[in-house]
């Protein structure tokens, strides 16, 4: 490492661990290589753990660890290097929550028979990189003059001035990550441990279920939010399960419950009408909060613009005579020129993917039809990019609304194309053609998911970037690079896994197990939100009562706000738990849990010493973050690693080594192993382990 003067006179006392009078290598060969190795690898990773349960989580903490690890195998290197890495190496998380969350959503619509690499590559390129450009004159207000805790970025920041001491945290990781991994391999390869159990019970008509996932991940994904989020999403999920289920099996007439449910029984009875009735719970009350959120950020976003612009003209104008290396952007203009030129390879991608002849309309319709496609992906890509930049400002990465923004642009593009194509097509009895209106809204999403997507990690990077005292411009460079290699690797990925595993209710081939599907619930909404517009078959009404749900949370969540309260009610975290299975939230809450008592035992323990407490909550804050972050890797890569043979022999029991009739021993075993991990993760953020 080499030395660095800390009496900078630019430096304040709260200034960056790096002064800006200090240049250190940044972006060098070798930070380069693995921020693109690392950027894939995490691309692949969250691809499998978004589609499994519809979330992601931050890769920069893990990202910085590993970084760290690998620098100090050679002899010259430093902090600012590492951020480098770190800033690539999460575009990879960051880009898979954007694709797997929208195009998937072609396959469940049967739109597409498989994943295209050359139009699933570049719409994830282009979303990225517009992702970056348009947070580039965010940087300045968001990150300096806005108030903003950007949580992920300001760990991120800390994890990396820590590895200047050591790198004891690699260790951690690396052992979560393997007994994750081995965990995952149990339970999906050789099937001797159970991956969930479940259980239902009916009551004078009413269907109660209730069941939870065993696997690892998800508790990782419960610790790194908090109790405070993981209690929302279990809460959203109980309002379906406990609330929505019960009362829609109790009140409707015996024909139609038999029709919602296929003549299923019990558990698999409940999950028919989540699926077809109550999650359009979620789907109002995530279109409400997107738009919520938008209306609520759009002056200070405004603001944050114009304060940007003014300091570029500034500069310009010879106003500003010296900007600090710290403070260097990439030129606005090359923003706006990135901006128009991206529209190219949009246009290409929209007119390749759209068929005219599926839609059956005239040429002149056809082309209003793809360019309103094409402006729009990019105001609505700036609008939502900005929206997720600030969200992510205050709530973090992971619990960044990018679902909701999402399903926001789908079902407004479908609205509007449905007026737009109205004249020429009556989508009522034409299925096909509405399939192909579906698709074309589906393609405008993934364009604005991607940017908000990257949006959102970028400037939680350029946070952590800012307190390192990293140089702006070259980070904004290596996010680039970090989109690049992670938009090559998404489409064989995401191929890999549908052919092993299949997504949602559709299968490449017949005879698959229906219950190692990863199960996509945000591509299955998507698909359904965008094709019911054009059928007119959405369940309104479920829809308004989630928007009349989301409602009531805004006003307690204000309730809240007005009273100082620390703990507060996001509507869009309940509205992301409405909508997925039961079992994905329950071990959310179990994480979120175990978090809140490792923070109430260090401040019992250290209560008559406050300082003393702050430093130990910091300490066990930081040990589960990194455990955490270990067993969501390792269940993740196991998950990728299986789809390999899976495929290769269309079989998921090609590994199996469970006999016939084993199914309770196994679902023994998921619970007992599930319960040592709790314990486990415990006790390693506690630190007595």
């Amino acid at each position: 490492m080499e030395s660095t003067d800390r009496s900078d006179p630019t430096a304040s006392v709260a200034g960056p661990f790096i002064p800006a009078s200090t240049s250190l290598p940044e972006i060098t060969l070798k930070a380069v290589v693995l921020g693109v190795l690392l950027s894939a690898i995490l691309a692949a990773a969250n691809a499998y753990l978004g589609l499994k349960v519809g979330m992601t989580v931050s890769a920069s903490i893990p990202a910085a660890v590993i970084s760290m690890a690998l620098l100090r195998l050679f002899r010259e290197h430093n902090i600012l290097e590492n951020n480098i890495v770190q800033t690539s190496a999460s575009a990879g998380e960051a880009l898979a929550a954007g694709v797997i969350f929208t195009l998937p959503a072609l396959i469940m619509l049967q739109y597409w028979q498989g994943f295209e690499f050359l139009p699933t590559m570049a719409i994830a390129l282009c979303g990225g990189i517009l992702g970056v450009l348009f947070t580039i004159p965010l940087r300045r207000a968001l990150i300096i003059k806005a108030e903003l805790q950007f949580p992920e970025g300001v760990a991120t920041a800390e994890v990396l001035k820590v590895g200047e001491k050591g790198g004891k945290g690699a260790k951690l990781i690396g052992i979560a990550a393997l007994a994750g991994a081995f965990l995952k391999l149990s339970q999906t390869g050789l099937k001797l441990v159970a991956g969930k159990a479940s259980g239902s019970v009916t009551i004078g008509g009413s269907i109660f279920g209730m069941g939870t996932e065993l696997g690892v991940a998800l508790l990782g994904v419960g610790y790194i939010v908090g109790l405070n989020i993981a209690i929302l999403v279990f809460t959203g999920g109980l309002i379906s399960w406990l609330f929505g289920i019960p009362i829609y099996s109790a009140v409707v007439d015996a024909a139609t419950l038999q029709e919602v449910t296929g003549g299923a029984t019990g558990y698999a009875a409940a999950e028919e009408i989540w699926s077809s009735q109550i999650r359009y719970l979620g789907v109002g009350a995530m279109a409400a909060g997107g738009i919520y959120a938008l209306l609520s950020l759009w002056t200070p976003i405004k603001e944050g613009v114009q304060s940007s612009l003014e300091a570029m003209r500034a500069n310009r104008e010879g106003r500003e005579t010296t900007i600090l290396r710290t403070d260097r952007d990439t030129p606005f203009n090359y923003v706006l020129i990135g901006t128009v030129a991206l529209a190219i390879p949009i246009l290409v991608v929209f007119l390749g993917v759209v068929d005219r002849g599926e839609l059956g309309i005239t040429t002149g319709l056809y082309a209003s039809t793809i360019g309103f496609a094409v402006i729009f992906s990019l105001l609505a890509g700036f609008i939502f990019s900005s929206v997720a930049g600030y969200m992510a400002g205050l709530v973090g990465s992971s619990n960044n609304p990018i679902s909701g923004v999402t399903i926001a642009t789908i079902l407004s593009t479908s609205l509007i194309l449905l007026v737009l194509l109205g004249s020429q097509i009556d989508f009522a009895i034409d299925a096909s053609k509405a399939t192909a209106a579906a698709a074309t809204a589906i393609m405008v999403g993934a364009v604005v998911a991607c940017a908000a997507a990257i949006a959102g990690d970028n400037l939680q990077d350029l946070k952590a970037g800012y307190l390192v005292g990293a140089t702006p411009v070259k980070q904004q460079i290596m996010q680039i690079i970090g989109v690049v290699a992670a938009a090559i690797v998404i489409a064989p990925v995401l191929q890999l896994l549908f052919t092993a595993y299949g997504l949602g209710d559709v299968f490449p081939r017949a005879g698959m197990d229906a219950s190692e599907a990863l199960k996509a619930p945000q591509a299955t909404l998507m698909s359904s939100v965008a094709e019911g517009v054009f059928t007119r078959n959405l369940p309104w009404t479920m829809i308004w009562i989630g928007v009349a749900i989301a409602v009531a949370i805004i006003v307690y969540d204000k309730f809240l706000e007005a009273r100082g309260s620390t703990f507060r009610a996001p509507v869009l975290a309940v509205a992301v738990g409405i909508y997925l299975p039961i079992e994905l939230t329950v071990p959310i809450f179990v994480g979120g849990m175990i978090a809140w008592a490792v923070t109430r035992r260090v401040n019992a323990a250290f209560a008559a010493d406050p300082d003393r407490a702050s430093v130990e909550r910091a300490e066990a804050s930081q040990r589960g973050l990194l455990f955490s972050s270990g067993l969501i890797t390792g269940e993740a890569l196991v998950g990728i690693l299986l789809a390999v043979p899976f495929a290769a022999t269309q079989s998921t029991d090609v590994l199996r080594l469970a006999p016939e009739g084993f199914e309770t021993v196994a679902t023994g075993l998921g619970l007992v192993g599930f319960i040592l991990f709790c314990t486990w993760l415990y006790r390693v953020a506690k630190g007595t382990v």
